[in-house]
Protein backbone atom coordinates (compact mmCIF):
# COMPACT_ATOMS: atom_id res chain seq x y z
CA UNK A 1 0.00 0.00 0.00
CA UNK A 2 1.50 3.18 -1.08
CA UNK A 3 0.77 5.86 1.16
CA UNK A 4 1.54 9.75 0.78
CA UNK A 5 4.28 11.58 2.70
CA UNK A 6 1.48 13.19 4.76
CA UNK A 7 -0.33 9.89 5.69
CA UNK A 8 3.33 8.24 6.84
CA UNK A 9 3.58 11.03 9.29
CA UNK A 10 0.28 11.21 10.58
CA UNK A 11 0.10 7.13 11.64
CA UNK A 12 3.74 7.64 12.56
CA UNK A 13 2.89 10.51 15.28
CA UNK A 14 -0.26 7.94 16.44
CA UNK A 15 2.20 5.40 17.03
CA UNK A 16 4.40 7.54 19.06
CA UNK A 17 1.36 8.44 21.38
CA UNK A 18 0.64 5.37 21.66
CA UNK A 19 3.30 4.16 23.14
CA UNK A 20 3.64 6.84 25.68
CA UNK A 21 0.14 6.27 26.85
CA UNK A 22 0.44 3.71 30.37
CA UNK A 23 -2.31 1.91 31.98
CA UNK A 24 -4.25 4.25 34.67
CA UNK A 25 -3.06 3.85 38.10
CA UNK A 26 -5.44 2.11 40.92
CA UNK A 27 -6.37 4.58 42.97
CA UNK A 28 -7.65 3.56 46.01
CA UNK A 29 -11.12 4.79 47.80
CA UNK A 30 -11.77 7.49 50.48
CA UNK A 31 -12.44 5.48 53.38
CA UNK A 32 -16.35 6.11 54.10
CA UNK A 33 -15.02 7.00 57.53
CA UNK A 34 -12.59 9.35 56.12
CA UNK A 35 -16.11 11.04 54.58
CA UNK A 36 -18.10 10.93 57.99
CA UNK A 37 -15.44 12.89 59.70
CA UNK A 38 -15.51 15.40 57.55
CA UNK A 39 -19.18 15.80 56.94
CA UNK A 40 -19.56 15.81 60.92
CA UNK A 41 -16.70 18.69 61.13
CA UNK A 42 -18.49 20.22 58.69
CA UNK A 43 -21.63 20.64 59.28
CA UNK A 44 -22.66 19.80 62.98
CA UNK A 45 -21.21 22.74 65.88
CA UNK A 46 -17.32 22.55 66.75
CA UNK A 47 -18.36 22.55 70.26
CA UNK A 48 -19.91 19.13 70.16
CA UNK A 49 -17.26 17.41 68.27
CA UNK A 50 -14.74 15.91 70.53
CA UNK A 51 -11.70 13.76 68.71
CA UNK A 52 -10.58 10.40 70.82
CA UNK A 53 -7.92 8.09 70.35
CA UNK A 54 -8.35 4.21 70.41
CA UNK A 55 -4.37 3.07 70.17
CA UNK A 56 -3.50 4.29 66.61
CA UNK A 57 -7.14 4.95 65.32
CA UNK A 58 -8.31 8.58 65.47
CA UNK A 59 -12.06 8.80 65.21
CA UNK A 60 -14.65 11.62 66.55
CA UNK A 61 -17.31 11.67 68.94
CA UNK A 62 -20.38 14.13 69.76
CA UNK A 63 -20.78 15.57 72.79
CA UNK A 64 -23.79 17.24 74.26
CA UNK A 65 -24.27 18.34 78.09
CA UNK A 66 -27.41 17.73 80.03
CA UNK A 67 -30.08 20.52 80.30
CA UNK A 68 -31.31 20.11 83.91
CA UNK A 69 -30.30 20.91 87.08
CA UNK A 70 -28.50 17.41 88.21
CA UNK A 71 -27.67 15.51 86.21
CA UNK A 72 -28.72 11.84 85.73
CA UNK A 73 -25.94 10.04 84.00
CA UNK A 74 -24.33 9.60 80.79
CA UNK A 75 -25.55 7.97 77.50
CA UNK A 76 -22.84 6.36 75.43
CA UNK A 77 -25.12 5.84 71.99
CA UNK A 78 -23.25 3.55 69.38
CA UNK A 79 -24.79 3.38 65.94
CA UNK A 80 -25.24 0.43 63.83
CA UNK A 81 -22.45 -0.52 61.75
CA UNK A 82 -21.86 1.93 58.44
CA UNK A 83 -24.00 4.15 60.33
CA UNK A 84 -23.69 7.70 61.52
CA UNK A 85 -24.60 9.26 64.90
CA UNK A 86 -26.96 11.70 63.30
CA UNK A 87 -29.01 8.33 61.30
CA UNK A 88 -32.84 8.85 61.28
CA UNK A 89 -33.75 5.58 63.20
CA UNK A 90 -34.29 7.14 66.89
CA UNK A 91 -30.55 7.44 67.54
CA UNK A 92 -29.97 11.14 66.53
CA UNK A 93 -33.64 11.70 68.29
CA UNK A 94 -31.96 10.38 71.91
CA UNK A 95 -28.92 12.14 71.47
CA UNK A 96 -30.28 15.62 71.61
CA UNK A 97 -33.75 14.70 73.65
CA UNK A 98 -31.95 12.92 76.88
CA UNK A 99 -30.42 16.04 77.52
CA UNK A 100 -33.57 17.08 78.66
CA UNK A 101 -34.57 14.57 80.85
CA UNK A 102 -30.91 14.69 82.84
CA UNK A 103 -28.40 12.66 80.88
CA UNK A 104 -25.27 13.58 78.99
CA UNK A 105 -25.07 12.22 75.60
CA UNK A 106 -21.57 10.69 73.93
CA UNK A 107 -21.80 9.42 70.19
CA UNK A 108 -19.60 7.66 68.42
CA UNK A 109 -18.64 7.55 64.99
CA UNK A 110 -18.45 3.93 63.10
CA UNK A 111 -15.17 2.30 62.02
CA UNK A 112 -14.89 0.80 59.10
CA UNK A 113 -15.37 -2.53 57.44
CA UNK A 114 -12.79 -4.48 56.02
CA UNK A 115 -14.38 -7.50 53.83
CA UNK A 116 -11.05 -9.14 53.20
CA UNK A 117 -8.90 -8.96 56.89
CA UNK A 118 -5.34 -9.76 56.40
CA UNK A 119 -4.43 -10.95 59.80
CA UNK A 120 -7.16 -13.58 59.59
CA UNK A 121 -5.64 -15.27 56.21
CA UNK A 122 -6.98 -19.37 56.36
CA UNK A 123 -3.03 -21.26 57.98
CA UNK A 124 -1.78 -23.36 55.48
CA UNK A 125 -2.06 -27.37 56.00
CA UNK A 126 0.25 -29.72 57.55
CA UNK A 127 -0.24 -31.59 54.53
CA UNK A 128 1.72 -28.86 52.48
CA UNK A 129 5.20 -29.51 54.68
CA UNK A 130 5.09 -33.44 54.46
CA UNK A 131 8.15 -35.10 52.53
CA UNK A 132 8.00 -36.28 48.96
CA UNK A 133 7.28 -40.06 49.97
CA UNK A 134 4.67 -39.44 51.85
CA UNK A 135 3.40 -36.88 48.67
CA UNK A 136 4.08 -39.93 45.93
CA UNK A 137 2.12 -42.39 48.11
CA UNK A 138 -0.82 -40.38 48.47
CA UNK A 139 -1.00 -39.76 44.65
CA UNK A 140 -1.05 -43.57 44.25
CA UNK A 141 -3.96 -44.04 46.33
CA UNK A 142 -5.58 -41.86 44.02
CA UNK A 143 -5.18 -43.60 41.41
CA UNK A 144 -6.20 -46.38 42.71
CA UNK A 145 -8.98 -44.48 44.18
CA UNK A 146 -10.22 -43.28 40.69
CA UNK A 147 -9.52 -46.57 38.80
CA UNK A 148 -11.92 -48.18 41.27
CA UNK A 149 -15.53 -49.22 40.41
CA UNK A 150 -18.08 -46.51 40.58
CA UNK A 151 -19.98 -48.65 43.20
CA UNK A 152 -17.60 -47.87 45.62
CA UNK A 153 -16.72 -44.59 45.32
CA UNK A 154 -20.29 -43.00 45.48
CA UNK A 155 -20.70 -41.30 48.53
CA UNK A 156 -24.05 -40.30 50.53
CA UNK A 157 -25.97 -37.67 49.82
CA UNK A 158 -25.59 -34.59 52.00
CA UNK A 159 -28.22 -31.62 52.60
CA UNK A 160 -26.74 -28.08 51.63
CA UNK A 161 -27.25 -25.53 54.53
CA UNK A 162 -27.86 -21.57 54.14
CA UNK A 163 -24.74 -20.03 54.56
CA UNK A 164 -23.94 -17.00 57.08
CA UNK A 165 -24.59 -13.89 55.50
CA UNK A 166 -21.08 -12.51 56.67
CA UNK A 167 -18.19 -14.31 57.55
CA UNK A 168 -16.66 -14.95 60.92
CA UNK A 169 -13.53 -13.40 60.12
CA UNK A 170 -14.97 -10.14 59.09
CA UNK A 171 -16.78 -9.79 62.20
CA UNK A 172 -14.11 -10.69 64.25
CA UNK A 173 -11.73 -7.80 62.92
CA UNK A 174 -14.45 -5.38 62.78
CA UNK A 175 -15.42 -6.37 66.71
CA UNK A 176 -12.28 -5.45 67.56
CA UNK A 177 -12.14 -2.24 65.66
CA UNK A 178 -15.56 -1.60 67.30
CA UNK A 179 -14.56 -2.63 71.32
CA UNK A 180 -11.45 -0.40 70.62
CA UNK A 181 -13.43 2.55 69.89
CA UNK A 182 -16.01 1.88 72.72
CA UNK A 183 -13.22 1.83 75.78
CA UNK A 184 -12.07 5.00 74.39
CA UNK A 185 -15.38 6.09 74.84
CA UNK A 186 -15.90 4.56 78.36
CA UNK A 187 -12.71 6.35 79.73
CA UNK A 188 -14.03 9.79 78.34
CA UNK A 189 -17.18 9.08 80.36
CA UNK A 190 -15.46 8.20 83.38
CA UNK A 191 -14.80 11.90 84.03
CA UNK A 192 -18.82 12.87 83.75
CA UNK A 193 -19.00 10.48 86.75
CA UNK A 194 -22.71 9.43 87.92
CA UNK A 195 -24.22 6.49 85.85
CA UNK A 196 -23.32 4.93 82.48
CA UNK A 197 -26.05 3.92 79.96
CA UNK A 198 -25.40 1.82 76.52
CA UNK A 199 -27.74 2.72 73.48
CA UNK A 200 -26.64 0.34 71.20
CA UNK A 201 -28.05 -0.48 67.65
CA UNK A 202 -28.07 -2.89 64.87
CA UNK A 203 -24.87 -4.88 64.53
CA UNK A 204 -22.94 -3.24 66.69
CA UNK A 205 -25.58 -4.02 69.53
CA UNK A 206 -24.57 -7.51 68.96
CA UNK A 207 -21.04 -7.27 69.04
CA UNK A 208 -21.59 -5.35 72.29
CA UNK A 209 -23.65 -7.61 73.47
CA UNK A 210 -21.12 -10.27 73.00
CA UNK A 211 -18.42 -8.70 74.47
CA UNK A 212 -20.02 -7.91 77.80
CA UNK A 213 -21.12 -11.75 77.97
CA UNK A 214 -17.52 -12.16 78.93
CA UNK A 215 -17.37 -9.96 81.59
CA UNK A 216 -15.63 -7.25 81.17
CA UNK A 217 -13.76 -4.50 83.41
CA UNK A 218 -15.87 -1.63 82.00
CA UNK A 219 -19.13 -1.92 84.16
CA UNK A 220 -22.16 -0.05 83.02
CA UNK A 221 -25.54 0.39 84.80
CA UNK A 222 -27.79 -0.37 81.95
CA UNK A 223 -27.82 -1.71 78.48
CA UNK A 224 -30.13 -0.76 75.96
CA UNK A 225 -30.38 -2.55 72.76
CA UNK A 226 -32.11 -1.14 69.28
CA UNK A 227 -33.07 -3.81 67.44
CA UNK A 228 -30.03 -5.78 68.03
CA UNK A 229 -28.96 -8.68 65.53
CA UNK A 230 -25.77 -10.28 64.22
CA UNK A 231 -25.28 -10.66 59.82
CA UNK A 232 -24.14 -13.98 60.45
CA UNK A 233 -26.96 -17.10 61.04
CA UNK A 234 -25.01 -19.06 63.64
CA UNK A 235 -23.81 -16.52 65.33
CA UNK A 236 -27.43 -14.56 65.48
CA UNK A 237 -28.76 -17.85 66.31
CA UNK A 238 -26.18 -17.83 69.50
CA UNK A 239 -27.00 -13.83 70.63
CA UNK A 240 -30.72 -15.28 71.99
CA UNK A 241 -28.53 -16.99 74.83
CA UNK A 242 -25.51 -14.65 74.55
CA UNK A 243 -27.85 -11.40 75.93
CA UNK A 244 -29.62 -13.59 79.13
CA UNK A 245 -26.00 -14.07 80.66
CA UNK A 246 -24.92 -10.39 80.27
CA UNK A 247 -24.27 -8.50 83.78
CA UNK A 248 -26.12 -4.87 82.90
CA UNK A 249 -29.78 -4.50 83.08
CA UNK A 250 -30.90 -4.60 79.19
CA UNK A 251 -33.78 -3.07 77.28
CA UNK A 252 -34.00 -5.18 74.54
CA UNK A 253 -36.21 -2.74 71.77
CA UNK A 254 -37.12 -4.15 68.67
CA UNK A 255 -39.75 -2.65 65.87
CA UNK A 256 -42.04 -4.28 63.92
CA UNK A 257 -41.12 -3.68 60.84
CA UNK A 258 -37.47 -3.93 61.74
CA UNK A 259 -35.17 -6.55 60.50
CA UNK A 260 -36.23 -9.92 59.66
CA UNK A 261 -32.75 -11.11 62.06
CA UNK A 262 -34.69 -9.52 64.94
CA UNK A 263 -37.70 -10.58 64.90
CA UNK A 264 -37.13 -14.01 64.30
CA UNK A 265 -35.49 -14.22 67.76
CA UNK A 266 -37.96 -13.04 69.68
CA UNK A 267 -39.35 -15.78 71.29
CA UNK A 268 -36.33 -17.41 71.50
CA UNK A 269 -35.01 -14.47 73.91
CA UNK A 270 -37.79 -14.90 75.90
CA UNK A 271 -37.10 -18.22 76.48
CA UNK A 272 -33.40 -17.85 77.24
CA UNK A 273 -33.92 -15.17 79.65
CA UNK A 274 -36.44 -17.18 81.57
CA UNK A 275 -34.66 -20.43 81.58
CA UNK A 276 -30.81 -18.49 83.36
CA UNK A 277 -33.32 -16.16 85.47
CA UNK A 278 -32.36 -12.41 83.49
CA UNK A 279 -35.02 -10.46 86.27
CA UNK A 280 -33.71 -6.97 84.67
CA UNK A 281 -34.57 -8.14 81.33
CA UNK A 282 -37.72 -6.14 78.97
CA UNK A 283 -38.77 -6.73 76.20
CA UNK A 284 -40.55 -3.65 74.31
CA UNK A 285 -42.22 -3.81 70.66
CA UNK A 286 -42.41 -0.36 68.59
CA UNK A 287 -44.80 -0.20 65.58
CA UNK A 288 -43.82 0.61 62.33
CA UNK A 289 -40.25 1.26 61.23
CA UNK A 290 -37.40 3.11 63.06
CA UNK A 291 -36.97 6.34 60.99
CA UNK A 292 -41.02 7.19 61.97
CA UNK A 293 -41.08 10.52 63.74
CA UNK A 294 -44.17 9.18 65.72
CA UNK A 295 -42.02 6.03 67.04
CA UNK A 296 -39.28 8.75 68.19
CA UNK A 297 -41.70 10.14 71.23
CA UNK A 298 -42.10 6.37 72.21
CA UNK A 299 -38.46 4.86 72.18
CA UNK A 300 -37.88 8.52 74.68
CA UNK A 301 -40.30 7.40 76.78
CA UNK A 302 -39.55 3.53 76.99
CA UNK A 303 -35.98 4.33 77.56
CA UNK A 304 -36.79 6.93 80.30
CA UNK A 305 -39.16 4.59 81.63
CA UNK A 306 -36.67 1.73 82.18
CA UNK A 307 -33.83 4.35 83.59
CA UNK A 308 -36.10 5.23 86.22
CA UNK A 309 -36.93 1.96 87.52
CA UNK A 310 -32.99 1.50 88.03
CA UNK A 311 -32.32 4.96 89.80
Amino acid sequence: MNLKPAHRLLYAACFALMGNVNAADFIKPTPWSSLVTNDIQRFLPSDEVRTLLAGEDEFISLYRQSMTASQRGIVLIIPDWQHLPTNNAGINFLRKQLNEIGYATLAMTMPDIDWHPADMTTPESPESSEPESTTQSNEQSDEQAASAPPAQTQQAPHFVTGEPNISEAVLDDYKLKLIARFNALYNSAMDEGGNIIVVAQGASAGLLIEHYASFPNNELNAFISLGSYLPNSVRNQHLNATLSTISPPLLDIFYSEGNPDTLQSVKDRKRWVRKHAKYDYRQRELFGVPSEPEQHQRLLKEVDGFLRRLF
